[in-house]
């Protein structure tokens, strides 16, 4: 497939059945759109819809649905992705996450800041992890 040979990093630290939704999905999107960054997009869409970022890395989600309110409401909607945090899970759910994260302030923080932090957090795992 050729969707694995350009997968990125954060996928192939995954574990394979978010592989396998990212290359299907990919695969599919450049059948339909070409290749380019609208098949990079579907298929991290795809992948959002049942796995979440943790780190460096996407991990399965409890229940199954899009992530933010811009994967609710398609590719026209308006507002700001959450970078792969599900921000509809509830906010002990994002405390654990937080907390496995060792987010600073985490005890104080409302949902929305929760899914913030998280974000910058697994950006910054990531930009470690490709660096090493």
């Amino acid at each position: 497939m050729p969707a694995r040979k350009d997968m990125p990093s954060t996928l192939k630290r995954s574990p394979k059945k978010a592989q396998d939704t990212y290359a299907e999905a990919h695969d599919s999107a450049v059948d339909s759109y070409g290749e380019g960054e609208r098949a990079h997009r579907t298929a991290f869409a795809a992948v959002k819809h049942s796995f979440e970022k943790v780190g460096d890395h996407w991990e399965p989600k409890s229940k199954k649905g899009p992530s933010d309110k811009k994967a609710a409401g398609g590719r026209g909607s308006s507002g700001r992705t959450a970078g792969g945090v599900d921000a509809n899970a509830s906010k002990e759910h994002l405390m654990d996450l937080a907390r496995k994260l060792d987010i600073p302030g985490r005890s104080r923080m409302k949902k929305a800041d929760l899914v913030e932090a998280i974000r910058k957090s697994n950006n910054g795992s990531t930009r470690k992890a490709r660096t090493k």
